[in-house]
């Protein structure tokens, strides 16, 4: 369905109408679009706009947020199509799943949708939450066709340069067999899997190690020969599991990584990943991450993104003055808050996560004291989640509600035959949940900054000039500079070497704009750290 939006000023000429692209959800209709070369310039999701309007504190009281459940609050996301000549992992994503029959009546939905937000009580929050959602669903779909650069040779000779040559099925590389034997005679435990927690838990035991777990902190802390082979083999593991040759087999083609994003995947919006570990590239394998030729990757990445929202959030002009311009914990300890970057960094992040114990707690009544604003606004929304409430992020995303038992805990705790075991649960809820509810303002609002960011450096590409040597993105992306990965606060746009300078000066000037759309004049600024490289690990 498409819908045409006006685009210029009263009294000036107007160019044509800007058409929006109406559907129930971007990843069932975009990808075809895209596989024909065509690139959509806005589009309405409306299965992502129904979640948050059907959530948000907003709207409460509108005919959408009263009405039943229905079809539409039942959806899921629709994993994207696969590039046309190359194969998806069948055990992931099995086209056979993908939705055969669209929901009832999108015209229909849309109008409900539309009639929420202008009898809402933040419509223009709204308006720019659903449509800086729906952007983010079109850059999703447009990463996953264009795909991330991915040199498999040197992923395989960095695999190979530390694990070993390739085995066969079945088979450990050598490296890892060599560790494996290593840990064996350490335990005397000849025929001990390394890969079986509860074995190696007990012949860790049985040979008198004092640890309680596996985990690495756990086993720094005791002295014995089987703590550094040990923890050498988890490490080495961990990159054969994560991102090893199955992996290379299974998720890069062509010469391109293309992961699943699931837009609005956790509840405070931020992006979740499906399968292929989008979300957690190690450092090791990033080398692997390299431009084409004639071309550069172009990394950015937020600087201190959550304290800097929580200084606009609240309003604390002490606070954002702290971070203008540079380090923002550096800042805090030049405003006389405390001693060192140190404990700046970790005073403000149990403020937002709700560490109240050792030098985080330390830390807090110091914080409070220098940006009572800030501190106030988190205390406030913990306070709301230990009474069971909701909170609501800048733009209009709100928390879910506690889960379905929580009246019940509550509720029993306090009665008079009520056990200290009962109230102890109680109380253990009500504090989690507040911990929750304070950083889901937070972490929410940077999840709508960060959505704005995109959507503003999404349009400034697409404006951009193209270049003068092709890449090997496919159509619509093959002369033109564009975005490839995404992971919370950090972007990396694949440009023509001749436009790197420029795409940079665009990230900044898209995150600026970010920072004014969310919280106008409020002098808040979000610096971005910017690097133009060949190869991801050149950026770190």
């Amino acid at each position: 369905m498409l819908a045409r939006e006006p685009n210029g000023r009263s009294g000036e000429p107007s160019p044509p109408p800007v058409t929006r692209w109406v559907w129930d959800d971007t990843n069932l209709w975009y990808p075809a679009a895209l596989a024909a070369g065509r690139r959509i310039e806005r589009a309405h999701d409306l299965r992502l706009s129904r979640a948050i309007l059907r959530r948000s504190t907003l709207t409460v009281g509108t005919p959408l947020a009263r009405a039943p459940r229905d079809a539409w609050d039942q959806m899921h996301p629709v994993p994207t199509a696969p590039v046309p000549g190359l194969d998806r992992p069948d055990a992931l994503f099995d086209l056979g799943d993908r939705r055969a029959v669209s929901p009832p009546d999108p015209v229909g939905e849309l109008h409900r949708q539309l009639e929420a937000v202008a009898t809402s009580s933040g419509a223009g929050r709204l308006r720019l939450l659903l449509a800086a959602e729906s952007a983010g669903a079109l850059v999703a779909a447009e990463m996953s066709h264009a795909g991330l650069p991915w040199r498999e040779d040197l992923h395989d000779a960095m695999l190979t340069g530390v694990l070993g040559t390739r085995p066969p099925l079945g088979l450990r590389p050598a490296r890892l067999e060599a560790l494996a034997e290593q840990v064996r005679t350490a335990l005397d435990a000849p025929a001990l899997n390394p890969d079986s927690g509860p074995e190696l838990l007990k012949a860790l035991e049985y040979a008198g190690v004092g640890v309680k777990s596996t985990r690495k902190w756990d086993l720094e802390r005791v002295d014995h020969p089987v703590v550094a082979p040990l923890l050498e083999y988890k490490k080495l593991s961990r990159l054969l599991t994560a991102n090893g040759w199955n992996w290379l087999d299974t998720w890069v083609r062509g010469g391109r990584f293309r992961p699943e994003y699931v837009v609005g995947g956790v509840v405070t919006g931020r992006w979740a990943a499906n399968g292929g570990g989008a979300l957690q590239l190690p450092h090791q394998v990033r080398s692997a991450v390299v431009a084409d030729p004639g071309w550069k990757l172009v990394v950015a990445d937020a600087a201190q993104l959550e304290p800097r929202v929580l200084a606009g959030l609240s309003g604390d002009l002490v606070m954002a003055e702290a971070g203008r311009g540079g380090d923002m914990y550096q800042g805090i300890v030049d405003a006389g808050a405390v001693e060192t970057r140190a404990q700046a960094k970790i005073g403000m992040l149990g403020a937002m996560y709700g560490g109240t114990t050792g030098e985080s707690g330390l830390m807090l009544p110091r914080l409070a004291k220098a940006f009572p604003r800030a501190l106030e606004l988190v205390e406030q929304a913990a306070r709301a989640g230990e009474r069971g409430e909701i909170v609501t992020t800048r733009l209009g995303r709100s928390s879910p509600p506690p889960g379905s038992g929580w009246e019940e805990t509550q509720g029993s705790a306090y009665d008079e035959s009520a056990s200290s075991d009962a109230q102890s649960r109680a109380r253990s809820q009500t504090r989690a949940w507040g911990r929750f509810t304070r950083n889901f303002v937070v972490q929410g609002t940077a999840a709508e900054w960060a959505l704005c960011w995109m959507a503003s450096l999404r349009g400034r590409l697409a404006a951009m000039p193209q270049a003068r040597t092709p890449g090997r993105a496919p159509a619509p992306f093959t002369e033109q500079p564009h975005m490839v990965f995404f992971l919370h606060d950090e972007i990396i746009v694949h440009a023509p070497a001749e436009l790197a300078e420029q795409v940079a000066d665009e990230i900044r000037a898209a995150g600026t704009e970010a920072g004014k759309l969310l919280f106008g004049d409020f002098p808040v600024d979000f610096p971005l750290t910017v690097a133009i490289v060949d190869d991801y690990s050149q950026a770190k």
